[in-house]
């Protein structure tokens, strides 16, 4: 298992001066673009979809941008750096899922919906139930991967300025502070701020990695085999570092484990609220599939970047010092920086990293509030009934500040969880509460009220009870609550379980006696979906 290469002692790395120097630039340049795009955020329009005013290659590279989160830079990085090919599926997983996306959802998506998942699921059904159960998934997804995030930032920022790693008060300020800075960004400059953060992020993000892949092939000619081979060399598992099994597979459980974890990674971007969101800032569905061909063809590039990162981590670095250091092998990527270019490249990398955790956990947060505002304010709680747009962004304030609160402690919580992980978790209640109904909304005329409701809300109680009860929270040394041990489901990640379920209350509840299955409405929403210049209502 990946524990026994562990090392006690963390490296020291890089001038505390230069890296705050270099994070405070990033983080200034971005509060600076936060704060140009709040002046023109005046209306509901503005403050959810921006408009919606960008092109769809602008709004592509903010999506990559949305996406490329603490996991990807960081946790996958890490992944690969400590296990090998097990890493490396994260990586592949993650790139692929994007193609369900792009297929089944961007076009159709963006021509049924306005601002949120609800007015897609609404569109089909005008019904307070439905809006209520897309905002409550919505809300508990962007919270779980809005904790992932945050943790991520802990020990990032730790290493930063050269603090312990068992020093978990002075991380837990950091985490504080990375809360008071997303909500500031979200408040201030609604989506369109986000958005061009998230533009500024995917741009550093990606010239970072492209730097150091470069950097790391350099070193060993250009040749992808002699890294491979100095990668195995230098780690405790040997050939075994590039065969299946360092993280799952040593027992058949721990393959299953896999596999459910590989179905949380492919059908999970596809079901993220805050990527679903994105569609909308886009005039059209053109745009929209414009968008996402952006989007994958980024992500697919910079996973691949990973790749050669992880490894040249394992050979430069060691696994012994990534597990050592503050926030364990979320420390990859900043210590190979670190290696290869010294303080100002660990500064610059680690600065990158922290502007990625702001500019997606101020997606998330925006998402969140913004389907509370428009869904569960405006339409359950005042019946769909005319509301003035300021008071509506009032709410969506108001609810953004909640949700960090809230996200902040979960943060705490979870300081030092590898947010790969954590992010696979959240994939899979994601994929379990969204994608059936999503997808049955969009393509089987026999879909009710009822099949969504249970398609949503079993799916999404299913996967987080299971969550809950996993060995990801309790019962392992690696778990959330280690000194604890109530883990009676023996799997890390429920999406092989909880997404066949969903699928199945849909249907279930949608063929049982007493369904309406609404046949004018599925005729409005196909065509709807399929009109590419229809803009939703």
């Amino acid at each position: 298992m990946v524990e026994s290469v562990a090392a006690p002692v963390a490296p020291t790395v890089g001038d505390p001066a230069v890296n705050l120097a270099v994070f405070g630039a990033v983080v200034a340049l971005t509060l600076v673009a936060v704060v140009r795009a709040g002046r023109v955020t005046r209306t509901a329009a503005d403050y959810y979809t921006a408009g919606p005013g960008f092109t769809g290659r602008t709004n592509g590279v903010a999506m990559a941008g949305d996406y490329l989160s603490a996991a990807a830079f960081l946790g996958v990085v890490g992944a690969v750096a400590v296990a090998g090919y097990d890493g490396v599926t994260f990586a592949i997983g993650s790139m692929i899922g994007w193609v369900i996306a792009l297929l089944l959802l961007a076009e159709r998506v963006r021509n049924t919906g306005r601002y949120t998942m609800g007015d897609v699921l609404g569109f089909r059904a005008a019904d307070r139930r439905v809006r209520a159960a897309a905002a409550i998934s919505t809300l508990t997804v962007s919270l779980m991967y809005l904790v992932a995030q945050i943790a991520g930032a802990g020990g990032l920022v730790a290493l930063l300025l050269g603090v312990p790693g068992d020093d978990r008060g002075t991380q837990s300020v950091v985490i504080v502070v990375v809360g008071l800075l997303m909500v500031f960004y979200v408040l201030i400059g609604g989506m369109r701020g986000t958005t061009w953060v998230q533009v500024i992020k995917a741009v550093l993000l990606g010239f970072t990695a492209l730097v150091l892949a470069v950097w790391v092939l350099g070193r060993w000619g250009f040749d992808g085999s002699r890294l491979l081979g100095a990668a195995v060399d230098a780690h405790p598992a040997g050939e075994r570092l590039l065969e299946p099994g360092i993280l799952y597979g040593s027992t058949g459980l721990d393959k299953i484990d896999f596999i459910s974890l590989s179905i949380a990674g492919l059908l999970g971007p596809a079901s993220l609220p805050h990527i679903l969101m994105r569609f909308f800032t886009v005039p059209d569905a053109r745009e929209a599939r414009r968008s996402t061909v952006w989007a994958v063809w980024l992500i697919g590039t910079f996973f691949l970047l990973t790749l050669a990162m992880g490894f040249g981590a394992t050979a430069l670095v060691g696994p012994q010092a990534i597990l050592a250091a503050p926030g364990a092998s979320n420390a990859a990527a900043p210590l190979l920086a670190w290696r290869l270019g010294g303080e100002l490249m660990l500064g610059l990398v680690a600065a990158v990293a922290f502007a990625t955790i702001l500019a997606v956990v101020a997606g998330l947060t925006i998402t969140a509030s913004a389907s509370f505002a428009h869904d569960v304010y405006a339409q359950v709680l005042r019946r769909g009934q005319r509301v003035d747009a300021r008071q509506e962004i009032r709410v969506a304030r108001a609810t953004a500040l909640v949700v960090g609160v809230v996200a902040t402690v979960g943060g705490l919580a979870v300081n030092g969880q590898n947010v790969a992980v954590l992010i696979g978790l959240a994939f899979a209640v994601a994929a379990s509460a969204n994608l059936p109904a999503l997808l049955l909304t969009l393509y089987w005329p026999r879909f009710t009220v009822r099949g969504l409701q249970w398609s949503m809300y079993g799916g999404m109680l299913t996967a987080v009870v299971l969550v809950v009860f996993s060995p990801a929270v309790s019962g392992r040394p690696d778990a959330v609550l280690p000194d604890v041990d109530f883990a009676w489901f023996p799997l890390a990640n429920p999406g092989i379980v909880s997404v066949p379920v969903s699928f199945a209350l849909a249907v279930a509840g949608s063929l049982l006696p007493g369904a309406v299955a609404g046949r004018a409405a599925w005729a409005e929403t196909e065509v709807r979906s399929l009109v590419p210049t229809a803009r939703g209502r």
